[in-house]
């Protein structure tokens, strides 16, 4: 956790160069040192030259070592002056301090400087420089003044090889270090403890944990950082049980463990699940009084965060010191990601008020929870603050503030911090794909995609998890197979997140079945996986495939949520099952602890409206412990609709309009139920009163994609340019279907027209024009998909079921409510829907 919480050095650009640097150097060290030179390099260890008898070089030396020691370089560059004045009459000791001197004050330029204009120079003075190129990050000009260093003839003593074993590490090269174990082994420092446990922290870093243990074990004198760096080395790659015994042998051994050691040892017990063993740990943290110590302090608040302590936490959290901005950045990201964003944001302005400047890491956090409140006002603040604090050009924070914006609805405002951004990953193009997807512009989700692949930036199982959802929405087939396709030549063809996504799409693009064939092939599920199968199942009106995917969940282990029951008791809705449902809503609290919300109430009075018991459901409606929604009496509107029942319809009519005025929808249904009972008067009343509002019916309007491009059409339409051949095609099947015996029914149509026109308006409904037009377009035998705004009328039901056996094709038609697979003469629905 502190690692994440660190600024990591960028690993430079040119490692190749690196690279033959330290091989040269090897090369050259095992080649050429001889014995005579190891054994004289052996018997003279102390590189440290002896301040000369000259008395300005050794009054002038003290003076800078005492800068030195009160860490006050202006004094030592104004006593630098003074003997440059006088002549530099420096030695070689007393300029390895004022090298020293600045070097801890970062200006490694004068550092350069002094270092070229040194007439001489020892391992003390390349040593100096290589930790002030490491201090500014600038690791390629460390190794290759290490390699110099060499070049010359300079000892390489245990100093040298612990500061460029450092420099490699944090240049994300650790696996070189291996080169310079064979240097160390030739020149016998292998066992020494300084050497050593740079070595074991090397290793650490590349996994080599094995190696790690063969150093550890070759030290001859272990003291306390050595036995703590192996501990470490073993907890950082997951060997968690070795940490523990590595931790108990060091305690047998009689030395005490200091703040890094417990950190580890609480990083193993994390690891292991092993409370007991922490709290006991935790005891002699107390005893030796590290609970007070940052990074003790952040240990225990992960371990007890793990355990849902929330108490101890808390506890923790208030004893530590609070002056370092990580515990602060660990309990905004741990409220942040458990959906406690209100605890979040007080913590990050408590943070504020104690004059802790945040960091990348914190805005991070504190941004994700202001996006998950969908605070917008608290999200423009906190941008100014990152502003402020120069954090803008951050990819984290830059990330962060797309998903704010995207989550408030300014897509634009994302956009443009997106377009601004100089260091994109794949995070921030997939926050801008998933908010675009969100907003409902699948469309622009889609495009990102593409110049996302144009970009060469790494898709992840988020990005195909988002442009699937995209595909769904658009009910785009042909894009969303291709993606599929795209899956298997990266490693996400088995992501269960990706499967999840794939079924989600093959179900809301009408194929069931190949949605089904992803979730049989899937090696792990998870509660995603089920509630989509179950949800697919029933989007399809294949009601008893959904309980049966319900149960085998159940068998396997799987609880059922909220969301599962939302799929069960929309399954029983849509396939008219009522005792299946009302016995599953009744179980939902007695056997699973789920107390119903609004959208189980929803689906249960459309599924008692839809099976004739309106009454019934008008009962339910009235013991709901909250406020019906206007999603309950649409359900209740809907069935009073189908079963022309025009007193209770006007009745939860009004209810909805009460809650909303404006809804369009409500005053069509109204009109319909009105229409069907042949009260044209009022009809007539309340498209007047829609008109007087500026409201417009909706347009039925069908669509279909063929060869990569989406074709729309309207009731009645004459705009699209093969309409020719599409009226051919029409009274060609309306032929057809009256020699099998179709009646139209011109019931479905709610004008006061005379029958002919009802027959033909009936003939020029937006799918039967989809319809037509796929029969020329597509080829003999493939499947037809229709997608159709509203819901489809009775007439064009009955006419799809007989011409898919006319014309012995597969025809799927998706509507507002469902999916309809006519084949044969059948539908899927079974004439309910």
């Amino acid at each position: 956790m502190i690692r994440l919480l660190t600024t990591r050095a960028p690993r430079p650009s040119n490692i190749s160069a690196v690279h033959q640097k330290i091989n040269s150097f090897v090369c050259s060290s095992l080649c050429g040192f001889s014995a005579q030179a190891a054994n004289q390099t052996q018997q003279n260890p102390s590189s440290i030259n002896r301040p000369s008898s000259h008395f300005d070089s050794h009054m002038y030396g003290a003076l800078l070592q005492r800068c030195l020691q009160n860490d006050d370089p202006i004094s030592a560059i104004g006593l630098h002056c003074k003997i440059l004045k006088r002549g530099n009459c420096l030695d070689l000791f007393a300029t390895n301090i004022l090298l020293n001197v600045y070097v801890k004050a970062e200006l490694l330029s004068e550092a350069e400087i002094l270092f070229d204009e040194m007439p001489e120079r020892n391992t003390v003075s390349f040593v100096t420089l290589v930790q002030g190129y490491a201090q500014c990050l600038q690791f390629s000009e460390a190794v290759g003044l290490f390699t110099r260093l060499h070049r010359e003839g300079h000892e390489l003593n245990p100093f040298v090889f612990t500061s460029i074993l450092k420099v490699l590490v944090s240049m994300e090269c650790a696996e070189l270090g291996w080169n310079l174990h064979a240097c160390i082994y030739k020149l016998g420092h292998e066992s020494n403890a300084f050497i050593g446990t740079a070595l074991i922290d090397a290793y650490s870093v590349c996994g080599c944990v094995d190696f790690a243990r063969e150093v550890f074990d070759g030290i001859r004198c272990k003291d306390m950082v050595t036995w703590t760096g192996m501990v470490a080395c073993y907890a950082e790659n997951h060997f968690f049980q070795e940490a523990l015994e590595a931790f108990s042998q060091m305690r047998l051994v009689g030395f005490k463990p200091n703040n890094f050691t417990f950190a580890g040892v609480f990083k193993a017990c994390i690891g292991l699940e092993a409370l007991d063993i922490a709290k006991g740990v935790h005891g002699c943290v107390l005893k030796t009084r590290y609970e007070y110590d940052l990074y003790v302090g952040v240990a225990l608040l992960e371990l007890y965060t793990k355990c849902g302590d929330i108490g101890n936490v808390q506890q923790i959290f208030e004893e530590i010191p609070k002056t370092d901005v990580i515990p602060w950045s660990f309990m905004i990201s741990r409220f942040a990601q458990s959906d406690q964003s209100e605890k979040a944001v007080n913590l990050f302005c408590r943070m504020r008020q104690s004059f802790v400047v945040p960091n990348q890491y914190t805005f991070a956090s504190a941004l994700q929870a202001c996006a998950t409140l969908g605070d917008l006002d608290l999200g423009k603040q906190m941008h100014s603050l990152v502003l402020k604090v120069r954090l803008d050009a951050d990819v984290f924070v830059s990330n962060a503030l797309m998903d704010v914006y995207a989550k408030c609805g300014r897509i634009e405002d994302s956009l443009e911090l997106f377009e601004k951004s100089l260091n994109r990953n794949d995070v921030s193009w997939n926050t801008m794909i998933v908010g675009y997807v969100n907003c409902g512009d699948a469309e622009k989700a889609l495009s990102l995609f593409l110049e996302m692949l144009e970009n060469r930036a790494q898709a992840t199982e988020v990005t195909y998890s988002g442009v699937l959802c995209a595909s769904a929405g658009l009910t785009a087939l042909e894009l969303g197979t291709q993606i599929h396709s795209l899956t298997f030549k990266t490693n996400y063809a088995e992501n269960t997140v990706v499967h999840n996504a794939l079924i989600d799409m093959y179900s809301k693009c009408g194929r069931i079945r190949d949605a089904c064939l992803v979730f049989d092939m899937m090696n792990e599920r998870d509660e995603v996986s089920w509630n989509t199968m179950i949800s697919g199942y029933s989007m399809h009106g294949l009601g008893m495939e959904a309980l049966k995917i319900f149960q085998m969940m159940q068998d396997r282990g799987h609880k059922p949520n909220t969301l599962t029951f939302v799929g069960v008791l929309s399954a029983c809705s849509n396939s008219g099952l009522l005792e299946e449902g009302q016995a599953y809503f009744s179980s939902m609290l007695q056997e699973y602890g789920i107390e119903p919300c609004i959208e189980h109430y929803s689906c249960m009075v459309r599924l008692l409206g839809r099976s004739g018991h309106l009454h019934k459901a008008l009962k339910l409606i009235e013991e709901i412990p909250f406020k019906p929604s206007v999603m309950v009496w649409r359900a209740l509107l809907g069935a009073c609709v189908i079963h022309k029942n025009v007193e209770l319809g006007r009745m939860s009519a009004q209810r909805i309009l009460e809650m909303e005025p404006e809804d369009d929808a409500t005053h069509v249904l109204l009109s319909n139920m009105y229409a069907t009972a042949r009260r044209w008067d009022n009809v007539t009343a309340i498209r007047q009163s829609m008109k007087k509002k500026g409201m417009k019916k909706e347009p039925g309007l069908s669509w279909i994609e063929n060869q990569g491009r989406v074709h729309y059409f309207s009731a009645g339409d004459t705009s699209h340019p093969d309409m020719k051949v599409i009226n051919g095609i029409l009274e060609w099947l309306n032929v057809r279907t009256r020699r099998a015996g179709f009646v139209p029914d011109c019931n479905a149509v709610l004008l006061d027209v005379d029958t002919k026109e009802k027959e033909r308006l009936l003939w020029v409904h937006s799918e039967r024009l989809a319809l037509a037009f796929a029969l020329f377009r597509t080829s003999s035998g493939s499947q037809i998909r229709i997608i159709k705004n509203l819901r489809i009328c009775v007439d064009c039901h009955a006419a799809m079921k007989l011409i898919s056996k006319i014309v012995q094709r597969d025809i799927i038609i998706r509507d507002m409510n469902r999916f309809h697979d006519f084949h044969d003469g059948i539908c899927s629905c079974g004439d309910y829907w």
